[in-house]
Order: C-alpha cells, then sequence, then structure tokens
C-alpha cells in the first residue's frame, strides 16, 4: 500500500482487523495475553485500536506518565481505575474523601458498597480543608488499601495537599488514585509525586470543546496497566477510533486553552470578590480560600485553575434563589447553564438544584471559564450583577 503524505492521525474504523492465516492469527491471541500497551498486531478494537493508541500517546505526554488508557467517559474511568485494585472478599477497607464529583459518590454507594459489597469509609473535610493529623491518625486506624481524592475539588474548589497527602498514605502503604480533571497537567503532574493511577474526564479540558465524551486513566506500573487493558477489554470500556481522533486533534490546543481559561476566571474571581451582589467566591487563587496556601504552594505555574464558585448575596433563601435566578436569565443568550465544564466557552451551574442536600445553597452558582475576550465577559457578568443591586 502507497504511504500517505499526511500528518494526521487515520483513523481506523475497523472492528475486526485482518490476520491473514492462522499462524499469525495464533500469534496475535497468545501476544494479547501479555496485555502490551502498544501490541504489535491488533486483533478486535475493543481490545486496542491504533487511532487511540496514538491518541494515548498525546495524553501519557501531558500527563507525564509511562501509559495511558482511553475510554468512552470520566465514570468508566473511575471504575477502570478503581476496579484493578479490588480482590474480591480480600478486598480491604477504601477511603474516599468527602469532596469529590457527585457522580464518583453515586457510584461508591451504588456500585462499591450495594452493588461489590466493599468497606467503604469516608474522611470529611472541615471549615474547606482537609485536617492532615486527622488523616494520619484515620489512616493508622483503618488502615486501607486504597485511597481516592481530588486535587480540586467539585464543586466548592477545596485544593487537597497533594504531597502531604501522598506522604502520608505511603507511610501505611496504601495505594492512591487521584482525580486530576480539575487542576489538569497543565497545573500539576500527580504520578510524578507517587500517586499510583490518575484519572480524568477527558470531555473536560482536554477536550475543551462540548462534543466529545472520553475518559482516561494513566500510570507508571505496569502490573496495574496489565490488569487495566484486562479489565476495559472484558467490560467493553473502550473508546471509539472517532472520537479518539477528535479528542486528539482537540489536545493540541489545551494548553493555549487552559492558560486562557485560567486567566479569564483568576480575573473574574478578584472581581466578583469586590462586588455588593456577591457573597462570597470560591477559588483557589484567592486569599480568602482556606486551601489558597496548599495552592499557591502546590500547582507548578502562577495558575490556579478556570473553575470557580460563587454565592450571591441577599435577605434569605428566597431572596438569593429569586437574584440567582435572574443573574442567569440575564446573562442566558452568551452564557449558558450547562451540566458540564471546560469547554471553550463559558458555561454555569446551578449548585444547588445538581447537588441538593448536600450543597442547599440556593444562590450559588459554578462557573466554568471559557477563552472569550476577557474585557468582553467581564463587562457581560459584572453588568449583570450591577442589575441584581440596582
Amino acid at each position: 500500500m502507497k504511504k500517505i503524505n499526511s500528518l494526521k492521525i487515520p483513523i481506523y474504523r475497523d472492528a475486526g482487523f485482518y490476520l491473514e492465516n492462522a499462524d499469525k492469527t495464533s500469534k496475535a491471541f497468545n501476544e494479547e495475553t501479555l496485555h502490551s500497551r502498544e501490541p504489535e498486531t491488533y486483533i478486535y478494537s475493543r481490545y486496542r485500536n491504533p487511532t487511540v493508541v496514538a491518541v494515548e500517546k498525546q495524553i501519557m505526554e501531558l500527563e507525564e506518565s509511562g501509559w495511558a488508557l482511553l475510554c468512552e467517559s470520566g465514570m468508566a474511568a473511575i471504575d477502570i481505575a478503581l476496579s484493578v485494585f479490588q480482590k474480591g472478599k480480600d478486598t480491604g477497607n477504601w477511603l474516599f474523601f468527602s469532596e469529590i464529583y457527585g457522580g464518583t459518590n453515586s457510584f461508591i454507594d451504588q456500585v462499591l458498597i450495594k452493588g461489590r459489597g466493599l468497606n467503604i469509609h469516608r474522611y470529611y473535610a472541615e471549615n474547606g480543608s482537609y485536617d492532615l493529623n486527622r488523616l494520619e491518625k484515620v489512616l493508622i486506624e483503618i488502615k486501607p488499601e486504597l485511597l481516592y481524592f481530588e486535587v480540586i475539588s467539585n464543586p466548592m474548589l477545596m485544593v487537597s495537599d497533594v504531597k502531604s497527602i501522598l506522604s502520608l498514605a505511603k507511610n501505611t502503604d496504601c495505594k492512591v488514585i487521584i482525580d486530576n480533571t480539575f487542576a489538569t497537567p497543565y497545573l500539576l503532574n500527580p504520578l510524578n509525586m507517587g500517586a499510583d493511577l490518575v484519572i480524568h474526564s477527558a470531555t473536560k479540558y482536554l477536550s475543551g470543546h462540548g462534543n466529545v465524551t472520553a475518559g482516561v486513566v494513566c500510570g507508571n506500573d505496569v502490573a496495574l496497566m496489565q490488569n487495566a487493558i484486562e479489565y476495559r477489554k472484558l467490560v467493553g470500556h473502550m473508546l471509539s477510533p472517532d472520537d479518539a481522533y477528535r479528542l486528539g486533534t482537540q489536545m493540541k490546543t489545551f494548553r493555549l486553552r487552559f492558560k486562557q481559561q485560567c486567566r479569564n476566571a483568576g480575573m473574574l474571581a478578584e472581581l466578583l470578590e469586590k462586588h455588593p451582589a456577591v457573597e462570597t467566591v470560591l477559588y483557589p487563587g484567592l486569599l480568602s480560600l482556606p486551601s489558597h496556601i496548599i495552592a499557591r504552594n502546590l500547582f507548578e505555574k502562577d495558575a490556579y485553575g478556570a473553575m470557580l464558585t460563587f454565592d450571591l448575596a441577599g435577605i434569605n433563601d428566597a431572596d438569593k434563589k429569586k437574584k440567582r435566578d435572574t443573574f442567569i436569565g440575564l446573562i442566558s443568550d452568551q452564557i449558558h447553564l450547562i451540566p458540564s465544564l471546560g469547554d471553550t466557552e463559558t458555561i454555569l451551574l446551578p449548585v444547588e438544584p445538581v447537588w441538593g442536600e448536600k450543597y442547599p445553597l440556593p444562590g450559588m452558582i459554578r462557573l466554568s471559564a471559557g477563552v472569550e475576550e476577557p474585557e468582553e465577559l467581564l463587562q457581560l457578568i459584572i453588568g449583570a450583577l450591577d442589575k441584581l443591586v440596582e
């Protein structure tokens, strides 16, 4: 076949790959039992696909990992990462931080506890941060085999002291999974600090355009990779080659996008904190956030992420709810209410309708900063807030 002079990754839509003869078939299936990251001979796209593998290499470079495995959603990545540590009835205690994505908490309750009968413990934050002295005591007391947390929590944007937590976990021989979706590889590479696995909802910042649903698990340990490859194959958690191709093209602008998004979020957070229509602003770059010092010492660049959460001022909950709905209505033509984040366009999500009892705060809004011109974004949002206090 003639070689095509294109620099683009080909899209291999093959369900099954041509194996030519019985000897090559036997060799390919025998090699498949080794669960190599990149097979010498492809067999079936549920096992591995060359387009998907090529994009996984891009993520390896971003996350500075020895391997990366793409799957069809962030929740699929969570399932893969957690499942490779399960040992049936011999699975020991697992510990999860309380401030994590709602879908992860639902997975814990419905799948890990109710469906699989695992021994799950939760470690709760106090006053916007985790007490590491108390965490050390809990780790010694319950001796968890696995610890799971987020670098920046959703939606309260609490920053975890990753270095200290990893040190405590390793002292008790505890494996660690870190969700790096909000911080992204732009701010932090947790595998370099000793994390065992790092996951992303690649739907968010790695894609960044709101039109691809994907997840990824990253690591360095070969045995974990082999277990993850096998699990992904058996349950069918494989990303399609078309989605992988689009994700690969979008990741080429990841650093540019995220840098601008961080800049917009930081500028907006500073202005919101001074506005009379706003009671509280949660953003890691603000001195007022309890975990700001942790963020300042942790992140590798002068940036603090592209998410911010703010609570509108009001005389009571009903007043706050009314102002929230008015504010959303005033900007809805330009800033849309979408249950996602990380897009190139700024989007928002009211907290109480989504998180309910956990965060019964009717005036609170989570905002995902886009890449718009800062002046235009600030003028739109501040203009809407001004109308709330007229």
